[in-house]
């Protein structure tokens, strides 16, 4: 009698183990949580040269369209804790990059958001600009662009929340 209890309890126990091993393959993948499906948060920018942090980035939705600002300057060529966007136009020349609007405008466009611009405090310049969620949303990609997309740079900026 014990024997065969056993016998039983050990088949219900590979069965259980076996379903544990072959259910997870035929289940459709997971999709992210509605807090990793969008780029607003918090993000480290990664330089795309030197592969350093530079700054952290706070992504912010406004009426349809993301926006994006300097929240901390982590590396940075000029001395001191507060350095400026030497290398900027117009009303934003010499401004403190901790709390500089960088990017602007972005729309949602399918699986990435197009349309808006990103300011590469470094050198001044003002880019057309793609983002693209990736790695299940813990990673960011950042394309900003002259003319198409092909002529550009990308950067890869990781999730802080």
């Amino acid at each position: 009698m014990l024997s065969k209890l056993l016998y039983s309890c050990n088949s219900v126990l590979a069965s259980v183990l076996l379903l544990s091993l072959v259910l997870p393959a035929h289940l459709p993948a997971q999709t992210a949580p509605s807090s990793l499906a969008s780029p607003v948060g918090r993000w480290k920018t990664i330089d795309d040269a030197t592969g350093k942090a530079k700054s952290i980035v706070q992504i912010r939705e406004e009426n349809g369209k993301l926006y994006g600002k300097i929240e901390k300057v982590l590396d940075s060529d000029q001395p001191g804790p507060n350095p400026l966007c030497l290398k900027c136009e117009g009303d934003l020349k010499n401004k403190p990059e901790t709390g500089l609007q960088i990017m602007w405008d972005l729309k949602k466009d399918g699986d990435q958001w197009t349309g808006g611009q990103i300011l590469d405090p470094h050198n001044g310049k003002v880019y057309r600009c793609l983002l693209g969620l990736e790695d299940g949303g813990r990673k960011l990609k950042v394309r900003g662009y002259i003319g198409f997309a092909l002529l550009g740079r990308t950067e890869y900026w990781l999730r802080m929340e």
